[in-house]
């Protein structure tokens, strides 16, 4: 058959359109997504038959686009169950938020005074509340929030350094999520890597070659989801703030994790209020790891050089919404009035090893073969790579990936781990609340 009988077996759009199916997926997810999803299907018919290959009928081509809006469904954001016993899971939203938080957030979802001052009927500064909070917390003259820490550091670099030297070591050019890498960043906000060092090594000695006229900055960055170990050098942080102030030019610190204060379960985390008691003059942290809030970048230190920062063009383009703004003012309440524990990764964080153990054999007990096992949780999310927490976990055998498949299937969905050849579920991540979900799950799945 040739090339143009193949093509004229092809079905028109709109026959496709009609088919059952594609009406299903027009009525849930709109006509224009059906169509677009009918157009790429018989395009990609068009391509194949020019090619020798028999086209699709309209019912195959229809099962298929049914099939394409089946796989985007189980992509909407929605609530999951966390079993894994990771903390702060990237790929799970990170920190899960207060009650407080999402009641701060539904209540500016509608019109709300971001921008405006009730008491005198004016404009005012962006939400000032969560900044002025932060600050006093860590002791810093004044503090920022933007959409994200990425953000915070490359409006930071882009206010401080554009078109001047930024002095790094080697060893902390890291790589953040989704491969963003440091050396981009800096490339973006305008700013010129001078790289110290190597990537073992770093002397106090590179710090002070490397300072010049044309030097604007000095950077300090947490490797904080590795570490190198062995034949190792790192320049003490209070050596490169004296080399650096020596020479007038500021140090910006970008601790990672969220840590406000000394915690003395995460001895490898720098936190905030130290690094600004040391001398850095500006300190930039997320939101949604250890501080427990929404995903933000948050920069503290002093006024001037943050005052630069919110008056850049690049503070337009990394604000943080409303909704962000909202909840993470309940976060820095909750800080500030000494209510983490209302935090819900702090609560994870903090939950005892029996309490968990007793949850996992009140589930176990209701399914032959499982057993509640001696484990380890992580706290996630680039904090204390090497450290763990002991957890009970619940050992589930049998077919593990196929297992796993079920119980994300459920409603919600189960996201649990596999080691050595079991499904295991650690309720260290899971709400008590959500227990019952979790033991209805496994019943599905097995």
């Amino acid at each position: 058959m040739s090339d143009a009988d193949l093509l004229r077996k092809i079905p028109q759009v709109d026959a496709v359109l009609r088919e059952a199916a594609v009406v299903d997926v027009a009525r849930a997810w709109g006509p224009a997504l059906a169509r677009r999803f009918v157009q790429e299907e018989i395009d990609a018919d068009r391509e194949s038959a020019r090619r020798g290959t028999e086209p699709r009928t309209a019912h195959a081509i229809a099962a298929h686009v049914a099939e394409r809006a089946q796989q985007l469904d189980r992509r909407r954001i929605r609530r999951v169950i966390n079993a894994t016993g990771v903390v702060l899971h990237t790929n799970l939203g990170r920190a899960p938020l207060s009650r407080d938080a999402i009641a701060a957030m539904n209540e500016a979802a509608g019109y709300a005074a971001l921008e405006f001052d009730v008491g005198t009927g004016e404009r005012a500064t962006r939400a000032p509340v969560a900044a002025t909070l932060l600050a006093a917390l860590t002791g810093a003259e004044d503090a920022l929030v933007v959409n994200n820490n990425a953000g915070a550091l490359l409006l930071a670099l882009g206010a401080l350094a554009r078109g001047r030297e930024v002095v790094v070591s080697r060893g902390e050019l890291i790589e953040i999520g989704g491969e963003f890498r440091l050396p981009d960043v800096m490339e973006a906000s305008g700013a010129l890597l001078r790289e110290v060092g190597t990537t073992n090594r770093t002397h106090t000695k590179d710090y002070r070659k490397a300072m010049n006229e044309r030097t604007a900055l000095v950077l300090k960055v947490h490797p904080s989801n590795y570490r190198v170990v062995g034949f190792t050098k790192e320049a003490l942080l209070a050596d490169v703030i004296a080399i650096a102030h020596e020479s007038g030019v500021p140090v910006l610190f970008d601790t990672g994790s969220g840590l406000l204060e000394p915690d003395d379960r995460f001895p490898n985390e720098p936190d905030a209020t130290t690094a600004l008691a040391a001398g850095c003059d500006v300190v930039c942290f997320s939101g949604d790891k250890l501080l427990g809030g929404p995903q933000a970048g948050i920069l503290v230190g002093k006024r001037t050089l943050i005052e630069a920062c919110r008056r850049n063009p690049i503070a337009r383009a990394v604000r943080a919404d409303k909704l962000t703004l909202a909840a993470m003012e309940a976060t820095a309440i909750a800080h500030a009035r000494g209510e983490r524990s209302t935090l819900p990764a702090e609560t994870a964080i903090e939950a005892a090893a029996d309490r968990i153990k007793a949850r996992a054999e009140a589930i176990a007990v209701h399914f032959e073969g499982a057993r509640v096992i001696a484990g380890n949780s992580v706290t996630g999310g680039g904090s204390s790579p090497e450290e763990t927490i002991p957890t009970w976990l619940i050992s589930v055998p049998g077919p593990a990936e196929k297992l796993a498949d079920r119980l994300r299937s459920n409603d919600p969905p189960v996201i649990a781990r596999i080691e050595d050849g079991s499904v295991v579920v650690d309720l260290r991540t899971v709400d008590p609340g959500d227990d019952a979900h979790v033991s209805r799950a496994l019943q599905r799945a097995r």
